[in-house]
């Protein structure tokens, strides 16, 4: 990095799940833990546990972090201090991704997909995502993944971080990601366009 520092990437594991709470600190994340892409609002609201629903989704993403198969994504540091998250797993485990009309499946791939990318505010321009991104597909291809998909934002119309952080267009192409389906004709007129993009292994 700029400053000296090495970037790393770790599995979020049980032992990491403050340094993922720094993260999403202040942010869209701090009350969801990454949780909103995996469950509809009905399973939300069936989440064991008792407490606020934010105390019940940090737990059931800390159950997740726990399984040996995969981490449910990774985080990034910059010497000792967590500067950002990325989610990775296989998309039939991101309910709600899988379905929603705004991102269909593009073909019987059995596809991993990074549905959210998070830098904190003072963290941001030093190109954290773009590497976190590639980590991220290295992880799923070392897991056995034979793509890794995403679904951004299309173009590069310039937007604040908080509100993307299912990513660009521009970003996902800097880490080698390709366009394989543009955004959607049908989708209604006040829907964001995506686009589909993947990288292979």
């Amino acid at each position: 990095m700029d400053d000296g520092h090495e970037l790393s990437f770790q599995p979020l594991t049980p032992k990491l799940m403050d340094s993922l709470g720094t993260i999403l600190k202040g942010s869209w994340g701090s009350n969801c833990w990454c949780m909103h892409p995996r469950l509809t609002d009905a399973q939300m609201k069936e989440l064991p546990g008792d407490g606020a629903i934010k105390e019940k989704r940090r737990a059931a993403m800390t159950k997740l972090a726990r399984r040996r198969s995969h981490a449910p994504g990774l985080v990034a540091f910059e010497g000792a201090d967590p500067v950002g998250w990325i989610a990775i797993s296989p998309r039939p485990e991101y309910v709600r991704v899988d379905k929603s009309r705004a991102t269909p499946v593009v073909d019987d791939e059995a596809v991993w997909i990074i549905p959210c990318v998070t830098v904190p505010k003072t963290a941001r321009g030093k190109g954290i995502a773009i590497a976190m991104i590639r980590a991220a597909a290295e992880y799923a291809f070392e897991k056995g993944a034979p793509a890794v998909e995403a679904y951004p934002r299309a173009g590069d119309k310039h937007t604040g971080a908080d509100n993307i952080y299912f990513g660009t267009e521009a970003m996902f192409r800097r880490a080698g990601f390709e366009v394989i389906r543009p955004p959607l004709e049908s989708r209604p007129k006040n829907w964001i366009p995506r686009v589909a993009m993947r990288i292979t292994a």
